[in-house]
């Protein structure tokens, strides 16, 4: 069967999803997720992101962002992904693949719902009983946002990383 294409837009903002392989968790200990922030914000640079939300759950992850030129989009992922794997799979003795299918990529429209689905994604623990309030987890753009909003008054250049 053949892979559906992407839509890609010139400075299309996306809502990013990526699961472990058989739904394992890609994250074991805090270590881990900083790795995975550490190359999110490399590859963020490089490939010219904006990441508007985020957040790390211990099977899955979600990032909004936008990609002002579309082919950027697919690089950042292939390039945090393999990044990501090499490191997880060399520290856990492990080898073959650590995610589950390609990525998926939503194109979201940058108003009320792009916000809306940023909240969802930050709120992603509280539903999954891993903490009791937003703030509590240490591995969403949650606090940063609600920082960088009172600071910024609602400006939505580069917010999280």
């Amino acid at each position: 069967m053949r892979e559906r294409k992407r839509l890609l837009i010139e400075n299309g903002c996306y809502h990013i999803i990526t699961r472990g392989n058989q739904k394992q968790r890609v994250f074991l200990e805090d270590q881990d997720y900083e790795a995975y922030l550490k190359r999110l914000r490399k590859c963020k640079k490089k490939f010219d992101l904006l990441i508007y939300g985020f957040c790390l759950m211990p099977n899955h992850i979600h990032i909004i962002g936008e990609a002002k030129k579309p082919v950027n989009l697919i690089k950042f992922m292939q390039t945090l992904s393999r990044s990501y794997t090499e490191y997880f799979n060399k520290k856990y003795n492990k080898v073959g693949h650590l995610w589950q299918n390609r990525y998926i990529s939503k194109v979201i429209v940058k108003d009320v719902y792009m916000l809306n689905c940023i909240q969802y994604i930050e709120f992603n623990p509280l539903r999954a009983n891993l903490v009791k309030s937003a703030e509590e987890y240490p591995w969403s753009s949650f606090k940063e946002r609600v920082v960088s909003l009172t600071i910024k008054s609602g400006i939505l250049d580069d917010l999280c990383i």
